[in-house]
């Protein structure tokens, strides 16, 4: 669950954490950045007829799980993206749901005794903690507690962001107790610390009656936190008017992929007016620029979000510096990062698709002076060797040590995919930017430009002849490499985009063996593997140390985002529309296996595919989404 701001809350449903990054409350405490921990979790036991039930579960260094209380859960679902648990005690029956509310730093726990034939009592033990989310806490705390009847504050420490956890309906007695050496086994896998340690400052009692139901709320803001009764009817009309947005003829998979796309849309900032970003990630990625442009389609404007959609162009338009978008946006203490060839080409892409649903005039006129200025720049030459080429028309990019495409993992001073030279879908997206301000310029007279961006066009399109690789029938990844005149000839699915991209300087017969190569060796049910299995380089599994991690990263690692892409490109050249929406099916199953309701980021390459990386991946949920919603749209108008 997540609230608009980068602050999340999320966990297991068995009840145990199983990463840093699981908790009842994550705030943001510097939207959509400074994300803190404050709240790890409730653990809960009911009394019954005499008999008491544990109903949570943790897991400690060594392998003890204590409690066990998923024993006794029910039944586990999304209500219409709201988490909820129903825990079968006896003849009754809990309910148990979380949510945040939009906007601020809060978190809910509702607590609804759906059936009983007597009262059920209830204690609730919250764990507190102050720290970074990326880091673990150890050691006993030297916290101040201010508690009352209905609850207690937090104060951790001299500038430190108090905070406060309440009950609608009970009492709370103070009893402070530090506990050791919880295990977050997921960190342990990925090579990183696993251990932690949490304050429980004392111990929620009340009771229910049967229908009766009752909230927990967790704040770090100042203002008195809503009531939880109507800010989940908030979270569920919103969440109903985003499934709404979807074809009626959508299976349920495809309007919870619609729900899911709001948790990436934040606030730059508390305040109201703040500037407008997307999420790339769950749990660890912040608002970066290729993410954010990859995503707009299929988060925002293909749900009907285009004043949302236009004030992230907005927001995005001013950071433009030297014809470069940034790869991230500054936090208060940090200057954008201009370190990306492909974000900036993104931009045009994202905004000929707005465009092409809202024509909106306005931003068209506002944005079609630093459009251009982006173009100009780009054939002068910005940044970190990007320009482009007059021999034929290409942008070359990149100097050694940095990591400019998307395929962009690196530790320390290795660059895994350097891709220095021409990389194919960075051309493919430079034809696609001036075919877009080619029709922008004729729209709005502005003949000397269009001239100038017409011509820039057919020289590239013929300089994209370069890429074709006739021997296997496809196109190289990257010419020219390292400024040189070798190819590099490494099957991966950058070239798709020379197909599912609107404009494609490829022959017909060229964009269907593209399609069919990426086909033959990277399709799996989830996403396109970023290098053929046949390569000697290729890396089927995404595990180990975040330097094995990131050596496998882009090396045939599955990524799911490029499933749409290659969904539209199949569309392309067969003209099927329902065939290319069966490749994006397998998602439904998807939904139901890592973080429930979402798409996670990658997968291994190797079957069975084990969903790795972020947990919840805004282009992955957007690029399904998106072609999904198209492909549905091209079947009805035929």
């Amino acid at each position: 669950m997540t609230n608009g701001l980068g602050g999340f809350a999320c966990g297991t449903v068995a009840g145990a954490n199983t990463r840093r990054y699981h908790g009842l409350l994550i705030a943001s405490l510097a939207p959509p950045v400074e994300r803190t921990l404050l709240i790890a979790k409730l653990d809960l036991a009911a009394r019954y007829r005499d008999l008491r039930y544990e109903l949570s579960a943790n897991e400690f260094v060594g392998g003890t799980v204590a409690p066990q209380g998923y024993v006794h859960l029910q039944s586990f679902r999304l209500q219409e993206g709201i988490p909820t648990w129903r825990y079968a005690l006896a003849d009754a029956l809990l309910e148990v749901q979380i949510f945040m509310a939009p906007g601020v730093n809060t978190s809910y726990v509702g607590l609804a005794l759906v059936r009983a034939s007597a009262p059920l009592a209830v204690e609730i033990k919250p764990y507190v903690t102050y720290r970074d989310y990326h880091a673990h806490a150890r050691g006993l705390p030297h916290y101040r507690i201010d508690a009352d009847a209905a609850g207690f504050s937090v104060h951790a420490h001299a500038g430190a962001r108090p905070y406060r956890v309440a009950i609608s309906a009970g009492r709370f007695a103070a009893d402070g107790v530090c506990y050791w050496n919880f295990w977050h086994r997921e960190e342990a896998e990925r090579g990183l610390d696993a251990i932690e340690d949490l304050w429980m400052p004392g111990r929620f009692q009340t009771e229910l009656a049967a229908g009766e139901r009752i909230y927990v709320t967790a704040s770090a803001e100042t203002q008195t936190p809503e009531p939880g009764a109507a800010v989940l009817q908030r979270v569920l009309t919103d969440a109903r008017r985003l499934s709404r947005e979807v074809p009626a003829s959508a299976p349920e998979w495809v309007r919870q992929l619609a729900r899911a796309s709001a948790q990436f849309v934040v606030r730059r900032g508390a305040a109201a007016g703040a500037e407008t970003s997307v999420i790339a990630g769950y749990p660890w990625f912040a608002d970066w620029g290729r993410d954010t442009m990859i995503s707009m389609p299929g988060l925002l404007t293909v749900l009907g979000r285009h004043a949302v959609a236009a004030d992230v162009f907005r927001t995005y338009a001013r950071y433009v510096d030297r014809g470069m978008l940034p790869n991230r946006l500054p936090d208060e203490s940090a200057m954008p990062e201009y370190n990306t060839a492909d974000a900036t080409l993104w931009f045009f892409h994202a905004i000929n698709d707005y465009l092409a649903a809202t024509r909106d005039p306005q931003l068209a006129a506002d944005l079609f002076p630093v459009l251009l200025g982006i173009i100009e720049a780009h054939v002068a030459g910005t940044r970190h060797g990007i320009r482009v080429d007059p021999a034929d028309g290409l942008l070359a990019a990149g100097v050694p040590g940095l990591q400019l495409t998307w395929m962009d993992a690196k530790q320390g001073s290795q660059v895994f995919t350097p891709r220095i030279g021409k990389p194919v879908e960075i051309n493919a997206l430079w034809l696609n930017a001036l075919e877009v301000m080619t029709r922008l310029a004729a729209r709005r007279r502005e003949r000397a430009a269009r001239r100038y961006l017409r011509d820039l066009l057919v020289h590239g399109s013929k300089g994209y002849a370069r890429f074709w690789n006739a021997e296997r029938q496809c196109l190289y990844d990257v010419i020219d490499v390292d400024g040189g005149t070798g190819h590099d000839a490494s099957l991966r699915p950058n070239q798709l985009f020379a197909v599912a991209l609107p404009y494609s300087a490829l022959t017909s017969a060229q964009q269907r063996a593209v399609v069919d190569a990426c086909a033959r060796e990277l399709l799996t049910s989830y996403g396109l593997r970023s290098l053929s299995p046949a390569d000697p380089a290729y890396l089927g599994r995404y595990g180990g140390d975040p330097y094995q991690r990131d050596a496998a990263y882009h090396q045939g690692t599955v990524w799911s985002w490029l499933l749409g892409p290659f969904a539209w490109a199949h569309y392309r050249v067969y003209g099927d529309a329902r065939l290319a929406q069966a490749f994006l099916a397998p998602i439904a199953e998807h939904l139901a296996e890592a973080c429930l309701g979402t798409v996670s980021e990658i997968m291994d390459g190797d079957a069975p595919h084990a969903a790795r990386g972020c947990f919840a991946q805004a282009w992955s949920v957007a690029e399904v989404l998106r072609c999904w919603i198209r492909l549905e749209r091209q079947t009805a108008a035929t």
